[in-house]
């Protein structure tokens, strides 16, 4: 579908135009929030995916060393029937995966070491 843009897009006359000699302030709404803005924003948590907030270290690391696991067979096997620098990109991508999944096992190690 091609959508009509506009080539410059046409401006608002009732919003205020900022260039670069612009001191003036405008409405909070108008201008960009600082870095003290966002933390004074609250965090209001989204509990459609949430994580047991109650679940051990080691049980969350063990979770992720699965997750990743899984996620680093998929991508290889998504390698597998793929060409080209598109199959370099997987390959490369379940080698993060891989990587990542190596960290956590060697947080595990640290909580309950082998014997």
């Amino acid at each position: 579908m091609f959508k009509v843009t506009p080539n410059p897009p046409d401006t608002d006359p009732a919003t205020p135009s900022e260039t670069i000699d612009s001191n003036t302030s405008h409405a909070p709404s108008d201008r960009i929030p600082s870095a003290a803005d966002i933390r004074a924003t609250p965090r209001k948590l989204c509990t459609m995916f949430i994580v047991n907030s109650e679940l051990d270290t080691e049980s969350l690391l063990a979770h992720a060393c699965e997750s990743l696991a899984s996620a680093n067979v998929m991508t290889l096997d998504l390698a597998d029937r793929t060409e080209g620098t598109s199959r370099n990109t997987l390959l490369g991508i379940a080698q993060v995966i891989m990587l990542g999944e190596l960290a956590v096992n060697r947080a595990l190690d640290r909580i309950d070491p082998p014997e």
